[in-house]
């Protein structure tokens, strides 16, 4: 009985520093979304469109490295432990916004990007340090609360970083580079290995750690292709929000920025409430596969209201509708987890990674143009069209989730 309270304690003790990690990181990130386009803004002169196309170019540089890079971390966890690679990334994320904060050019601020594209693999880890130390009953709990602490970090961090942004452009900068170092002492003198040398992959295979190395992964196991496919459906779908909501929103309902607050706000708040409090209960009551499924289809109904909503009451209506997509992610990281070895938890998180990077490519591309055209379009004007195509992904994510979420063997 003291053996099996001690491993508890043991895990729940580094469950809550991995989750302090992620709430620290996701802070640290969320702090330079509303100035990191003003500072590009700047470099080019105050031209709005000239900074908007930097901005994609920064935003699909980030995903193709992620993309790249994603299954050589993954690999590198599986092969020496899941601690030195959440140091490596969270070291790089320090510099790069080091590098922001103390950029001359947009070059400088370029190279920023692509150090932290590099390095980026804080997340992924993470969830692959708790398919350690998690029995795989509770790993769709502890993925939601990974979720919430990553939307804790983008309800907080922009109201920091807008803050520290009205006194200097470059402090917030310094704010998150700050806070990322602390991150990385609190790893480097707190956090512990998860993965012990005898569970670790024999060696460090070059033929595995590229992006089309990482989908013999995602094939030599019954279903996990076709689970990897939902995740890609809903994070391309979800690439919706970034790219066009702002400009949507202001478009159709003429909100001004304070209201855009506060309805992200709402909407954070709901996804908080659903991740970390509904997902447990919700899993343990109806299963993994079922949790996926009403993720899938919330986020279809949700995205088909956002985008019919003739007035803003009504399109809040939708807010906690569309939280239940919550749901989603960590059942199907529950279902995924448990189609794997411990050797191939880290290589398993690099490929979604890089399935992720992917979708931040073409994401932005797609319903970027298609709500130009929608706007454009004399014959045709439906400025929803794009967040419908997004209803559309999450339909074929339910679809596919439906067929291929079984319930695996037990590792």
């Amino acid at each position: 009985m003291t053996d099996g309270n001690t491993a508890v304690g043991r895990r729940q003790a580094s469950f809550a520093f991995i989750f302090a990690l992620a709430l620290m990181n996701s802070i640290s990130f969320g702090i330079m979304i509303p100035i990191l386009p003003n500072l590009i803004k700047q470099f080019t002169g105050g031209d709005t469109a000239a900074a908007s196309e930097w901005g994609l170019v920064f935003g699909a540089t980030w995903g193709l490295l992620q993309f790249i890079t994603g299954p050589i971390l993954g690999l590198m966890a599986d092969r020496w432990g899941r601690r030195p690679v959440l140091l490596i990334s969270l070291l790089g994320l320090a510099v790069d916004f080091l590098f922001m904060a103390l950029a001359p050019s947009l070059w400088w601020l370029f190279i920023g990007r692509l150090l932290n594209g590099m390095t980026a693999a804080s997340f992924s880890t993470a969830n692959a340090y708790l398919a350690d130390v998690t029995p795989p009953q509770d790993r769709a709990k502890v993925f939601g609360w990974m979720s919430s602490a990553f939307s804790f970090g983008f309800i907080f961090g922009p109201a920091i970083g807008g803050y520290l942004g009205e006194i200097s452009l470059r402090l917030p900068f310094f704010a998150a580079a700050g806070l990322t170092f602390l991150n990385f002492l609190y790893g480097l003198f707190i956090l512990p290995e998860s993965l012990p040398p005898e569970r670790r992959a024999a060696r460090f295979d070059w033929k595995r750690a590229n992006p089309l190395g990482s989908l013999t992964l995602l094939r030599s196991h019954t279903g996990l292709l076709p689970l990897a496919g939902v995740g890609f459906l809903f994070q391309l779908a979800h690439v919706v929000l970034p790219t066009i909501f702002v400009l949507y929103m202001g478009y159709r309902y003429g909100w001004t920025p304070s209201v855009l607050g506060m309805t992200f706000l709402a909407t954070g708040i709901a996804g908080v409430i659903v991740q970390s409090l509904l997902v447990g209960p919700i899993v343990k009551r109806v299963g993994e596969r079922n949790a996926v499924l009403i993720g899938a289809l919330a986020g279809m109904a949700g995205f088909a209201w956002y985008a019919t909503a003739p007035t803003g009451t009504l399109y809040l209506l939708a807010v906690p509708v569309f939280a239940f997509t919550g749901l989603l992610m960590p059942g199907l990281q529950g279902l995924m987890t448990r189609r794997v070895s411990p050797q191939q938890q880290g290589q398993l998180q690099g490929a979604n990674q890089s399935l992720m990077g992917l979708s931040s490519i073409i994401g932005p591309v797609i319903f970027g143009e298609i709500f130009a055209w929608s706007l454009r379009h004399e014959g045709f004007h439906l400025p929803g069209l794009a967040i419908y195509v997004a209803s559309a992904l999450m339909g074929c994510a339910f679809l596919l989730a439906f067929v291929a979420a079984r319930q695996p063997v037990e590792r």
